[in-house]
């Protein structure tokens, strides 16, 4: 968007009511044929724009882009939007290799080529929500595990909002609840997943990447068979809203961070803590029951030989009658 159109939106956010054409132009110094000209982009853009006999006055937006997301959001991520990317993380690595130094939220309506932990392929059609956030920050490369977490708290805080309830599986999927109605328990539950990248020194952290891929309206018999999607739940939702309450949310758990908040809050939406757990490492497959988690984000498990640290590794939740 261009910059007098964002500026445009901006007053028409900003102002508590309609303003009229003629003070429009006069405050961005351009004619009132003009404006009409910008009114009619942003509408083309999903911006349902209304017009009065006091004025211009933006009655709902109803896109799925740029300007629609950056329109009342209140983290002040800069959002860099595409309709399709290979990979929302690759393109917010090239920004970092480019020497960007604000913090930006990469999102795409499709990847081509999404990916998960251990460069898994991450199904990424249209219609769900693929960001990655670019961040800058002022922490030591060993507190960067708790950045995870907070993604996976924000997006529980977001999902809650849309009227179901989902739990964080250790270390970064999201997972309706067992409770959810008209899900099976051998049903696919994964609804969002989280893959964080770095670059720095030994001590000091140049850059992170938090991508996150939230299934929201996407057509179930799209995705893999562990995984869901909200429409599969409850129908399509606004996706715009809830990719903005998720960006609000993860920029008032990182800004400034606060270590022992996040793993809290983790811990209360945990579906992995007191649950018989499986965990496959390049080293070793430990089992027991996982009892808690330290900060940064290390699971501890406690098996038949005694209390465990585990700091990577997939996780699989047991039933009781599994050995």
């Amino acid at each position: 968007m261009n910059k007098t159109r964002s500026r445009l939106i901006e007053m028409l956010h900003d102002s508590s009511a309609p303003m009229s054409g003629p003070t429009l132009a006069t405050r961005l110094n351009i004619s009132r044929a003009a404006i009409w000209k910008h009114i009619e982009a942003l509408r083309d853009a999903g911006f349902e724009i209304d017009s009065g006999p006091d004025g211009y006055y933006v009655a709902s937006v109803t896109g799925y882009n740029g300007p629609a997301i950056t329109f009342g959001l209140e983290a002040s991520y800069r959002i860099e939007y595409a309709d399709q990317y290979e990979s929302t993380n690759d393109r917010a690595r090239e920004l970092a290799k480019m020497g960007t130094t604000d913090d930006v939220a990469v999102v795409a309506d499709a990847q081509t080529g999404g990916r998960g932990r251990l460069d898994r392929q991450w199904s990424s059609p249209s219609g769900g929500i693929w960001v990655s956030l670019l961040l800058h920050p002022h922490c030591s490369p060993a507190e960067l595990p708790v950045y995870t977490f907070a993604a996976a708290v924000a997006v529980v805080r977001a999902v809650q909002q849309c009227g179901i309830d989902v739990n964080i599986k250790w270390p970064n999927d999201v997972l309706l609840s067992r409770d959810t109605p008209g899900i099976n328990p051998s049903d696919g539950r994964k609804i969002a997943g989280i893959l964080t990248e770095t670059a720095g020194e030994a001590d000091q952290v140049s850059w992170l990447i938090v991508g996150i891929g939230l299934n929201a309206n996407v057509d179930s018999t799209a995705l893999p068979p562990e995984a869901t999607s909200l429409q599969s739940v409850i129908g399509a939702v606004d996706r715009r809203a809830l990719l903005q309450r998720l960006l609000n949310s993860f920029a008032e758990l990182t800004n400034p961070i606060d270590l022992d908040n996040i793993i809290d809050a983790w811990r209360t939406h945990s579906t992995t803590l007191n649950q018989r757990v499986r965990i496959t490492t390049p080293r070793e497959t430990i089992e027991g029951v996982a009892v808690d988690i330290q900060t940064p984000g290390a699971l501890i498990v406690q098996t038949n030989n005694g209390i465990k640290t585990i700091h990577a590794g997939d996780c699989e939740h047991l039933r009781s009658t599994e050995k």
